[in-house]
């Protein structure tokens, strides 16, 4: 997408990391507006990979107003200082981790996220949403029979059990009774009365406890650094459950001993950074399951291949990595690997937690209205010309 005026004084946006390709929809509607050129770029390169960081700093370097979507692409303050052009960096959501805010203020930047959804129902959330379709997915097995039914003729409720050895973990949980390593895909396992382990009882560790407690009769656990049971008790009353509902565990180790189910649900900063390593997946059943919508770096990705490598556990669902987009050599890549001679099984979606169509055209749609207002006010970067968007700096 480009459009552009005959005008000396051009003023060029460059919108970054749009997938789906919806956004020149919305921003198409700016284009009249004397001395605006706009460019696409979908591919997203990375600042902290040597071989794209020059290729980035080259790419960006001409615009006064950047798009960004979510953390997709990074902006640290070794890039922000080579952007003598930028004035307008827009983000989505109310704050992002993946720009400094600090050199944006001292390099004189205005950024800009997005509010709400105007229409968005209180206490419900896509990402939630993404963390129940990974859980049953990977436990019901939807993906496996999807393609037995597309790729044989003749099987129906069968498959070939893995021939591999048993281990001493608990047999409790998931698949009880069972050779817990000889799990075939034809076969599915409920949730009702198993343990639901939340890491992280915020907003959205909140819903996924909700939805495990009522939607499938689970048990739900949580910890968190600073979780006390009377926070635990006053979450669960505000979504109308009964104190007690969300049990505290006495310490992480629990957290993770007692677990069926593991979502993880913390906030990453430098401290939480591998807050899930190679210790807490050592304390996990033989049958269950760790599912990551947060952010990839809070689960060391090394320690977490050793652990599915060894089908130490019944498998992983991710829907976040350490790289984004997922690197080729990565290997959660592994065709036909996972789930495969006694390893683990495996469950990815690319960072999709967010990604539902309503919440992306109406980023879309508040970032258009911020540069039209900022270009109504010649470029002016006062915070009382911005209207349509939460001002982060």
């Amino acid at each position: 997408m480009s459009s552009s005026s005959s005008s000396s004084a051009v003023i060029k946006l460059a919108i970054l990391d749009d997938y789906a390709g919806i956004a020149p929809a919305h921003f198409q509607r700016l284009t009249p507006r004397l001395g605006l050129e706009i460019h696409t770029f979908p591919e997203t390169l990375n600042i902290h990979n040597p071989d794209e960081h020059d290729a980035l700093v080259q790419r960006l370097q001409p615009y006064s107003i950047i798009s960004s979507m979510r953390e997709r692409t990074r902006f640290p303050r070794s890039l922000l200082e080579k952007l003598p052009t930028l004035k307008l960096l827009l983000t989505t959501g109310g704050r992002n981790a993946a720009i400094d805010t600090e050199a944006c203020k001292e390099l004189g930047i205005r950024v800009v996220g997005t509010g709400p959804k105007p229409n968005a129902v209180p206490g419900y959330d896509s990402t939630n949403e993404q963390t129940w379709a990974l859980i049953l997915g990977l436990l019901r097995n939807v993906v496996e029979g999807d393609t037995r039914l597309k790729t044989t003729s003749d099987k129906w409720q069968t498959d070939q059990i893995n021939d591999t050895q048993h281990n001493d973990h608990d047999n409790s949980g998931l698949g009880q009774g069972l050779d817990v390593d000889r799990f075939s895909p034809a076969l599915v396992s409920t949730l009702a009365g198993k343990t639901l382990s939340i890491l992280g009882l915020g907003r959205l560790g909140t819903q996924a406890a909700v939805t495990g407690a009522l939607g499938f009769g689970m048990r739900v656990l949580a910890w968190s650094s600073s979780l006390t049971q009377a926070k635990a008790d006053s979450l669960a009353a505000s979504r109308g459950l009964p104190a007690g509902s969300f049990e505290v565990a006495s310490s992480k180790d629990e957290l993770f001993r007692r677990a069926d189910v593991l979502s993880v649900h913390y906030v990453l900063s430098e401290r939480s950074r591998g807050i899930v390593s190679k210790h807490e997946l050592s304390l996990m059943k033989p049958t269950a399951i760790l599912v990551n919508t947060s952010r990839g770096p809070l689960v060391t990705e090394s320690d977490l291949v050793d652990v599915l490598e060894k089908g130490a556990i019944r498998g992983a669902a991710l829907d976040v990595f350490d790289t984004e987009p997922l690197p080729k050599d990565s290997p959660w890549r592994k065709d036909n690997y996972w789930g495969k001679e006694g390893r683990s099984r495996l469950l990815l979606s690319p960072h999709l937690g967010y990604a539902d169509l309503e919440t992306m055209h109406h980023w879309y749609d508040v970032q258009a209205s911020v540069v039209d207002e900022w270009l109504a006010r010649g470029g002016q970067n006062e915070v009382a010309a911005i209207k349509s968007g939460p001002v982060i700096v």
